[in-house]
């Protein structure tokens, strides 16, 4: 059994934990702003960041407001392009990302998937950890809003009318990335709360190493 749309599902939704549907624009309120400037202050923030990991717990709930997954784990980061994904409940799957392609380990099903990182996939959240955001004003509508003295919301909402999510949201306190969620086109909201955060630590290339045994099926783009 083939598990694509899952992989990119993890790509791009990164979890849910609202019961009721996310405003697309952020609430422009105190000093709300929108437009480039939001997009280069979070471009900025984002830059900052060389490398970025952290464990996650991953909340995901539907159009009725009913929670359909949980699941936890750790991730890495670093630029450019380099991303690790482990989920380790309640199943164990892996996904990661050097920069060219999409690798993701399904070790129940022993499968390899492995994706193009193409303009699609290189839009998700995911990436926004690892890759370029000189240009997010090109690729995102982006508002922001500060929460009390040392929190800001950033929204941002895909030009794309081929994005696999509608709009997401990233809370940071101090400078430090706390919170992602989204909304999809299926309706479902998504959270993804991090602990244990680590923000430019040193992490060797090595550590974005997909390892699986011998003997797995692995299914490529178009296969």
């Amino acid at each position: 059994m083939k598990r694509s749309p899952r992989s990119l599902w993890l790509l791009s939704m990164f979890a849910a934990l609202l019961v009721s549907v996310m405003p697309a624009q952020a609430e422009n309120t105190g000093d709300g702003q929108s437009g480039s400037d939001a997009a280069a202050k979070l471009a900025s923030m984002l830059e900052s960041y060389q490398s970025f990991q952290a464990r996650f717990i991953q909340i995901v709930v539907n159009e009725n407001g009913n929670r359909v997954q949980e699941s936890r784990g750790s991730l890495k980061a670093k630029r450019p392009g380099l991303f690790y994904w482990e989920t380790s409940q309640p199943h164990s799957q892996f996904v990661v990302s050097d920069g060219d392609k999409v690798e993701v380990y399904d070790p129940d099903l022993e499968q390899v998937t492995v994706h193009s990182l193409d303009e699609k996939v290189s839009t998700t959240p995911a990436l926004l950890l690892s890759g370029e955001v000189d240009n997010l004003d090109e690729t995102y509508k982006v508002s922001m809003r500060s929460v009390g003295d040392d929190t800001r919301e950033f929204t941002l909402e895909p030009r794309s009318e081929d994005s696999l999510f509608i709009s997401l949201r990233l809370t940071f306190f101090k400078g430090e990335l706390q919170e992602m969620r989204m909304q999809d086109s299926l309706s479902q909201l998504s959270v993804l709360s991090f602990d244990e955060i680590r923000v430019n630590a040193e992490v060797k290339d090595s550590a974005f190493v997909l390892d699986y045994p011998e003997g797995v099926d692995v299914i490529r783009d178009g296969a």
